[in-house]
């Protein structure tokens, strides 16, 4: 999810990309605590061309979850095929060599951990974003993925209850504003329900 909202509302009506840039790449990279290889990787142009290749084809598959619902607008116009994101998302996670390993300290309880056979952080660091799209996309939070079509936003969300409609209370707001607007306007020219009068 981290990924996919790398692409999201400005504010002020426009869509920003938080890895337009390689500068950009760079500092959202050093704020995942949880990817390997993260702490203190500076991006290149090569690793900030791999990471968005991911995540179009993460927000494509997303697009397809969310189905027959319509997907983010931020790029609905732009998404690749369904096959070409599986394809693209499975050649990613394929990129690095891992295997599960299991720690089990004498006080404590057994956990889980890839080792890798790759050198590279530019390399585990995609792959291990590509196998995080992998665990959710089959995973079960995927039958929750929304698509959140406040006005202006372009985020995806899980949603958390039965009643959610928007990715944040501040969506939800905006959206009843611009209901009302559009009702009132209706009313005032003539092409929506009459207003009641009190």
């Amino acid at each position: 999810m981290e990924l996919a909202s790398t692409i999201r509302h400005d504010g002020e009506g426009g869509v920003v990309d938080d890895l337009a840039t390689v500068r950009g790449t760079t500092r959202w990279i050093q704020q995942q605590d949880g990817l390997p290889s993260a702490g203190g990787l500076v991006a290149d142009e090569e690793l900030r061309a791999g990471i968005v290749g991911v995540r179009r084809a993460v927000r494509a598959l997303f697009a397809r979850v969310v189905s027959p619902a319509p997907p983010s607008p931020a790029d609905a116009h732009v998404l690749m095929p369904a096959a070409e994101a599986l394809d693209r998302l499975n050649a990613a996670a394929a990129r690095e060599l891992v295997a599960p390993q299991l720690d089990w300290p004498t006080e404590g309880a057994p956990a889980a951990r890839l080792l890798s056979a790759e050198d590279d952080p530019r390399v585990r660091l995609v792959a291990a974003l590509a196998r995080d799209a992998v665990d959710f996309l089959s995973g079960p939070e995927r039958e929750q993925l929304r698509a959140c079509h406040a006005p202006r936003c372009v985020r995806y969300f899980i949603k958390s209850h039965g009643r959610q409609e928007w990715c944040r209370p501040s969506c939800g707001n905006r959206a009843r504003v611009a209901r009302h607007y559009e009702r009132t306007r209706g009313a005032a020219t003539g092409e929506g329900p009459p207003r009641r009068e009190p």
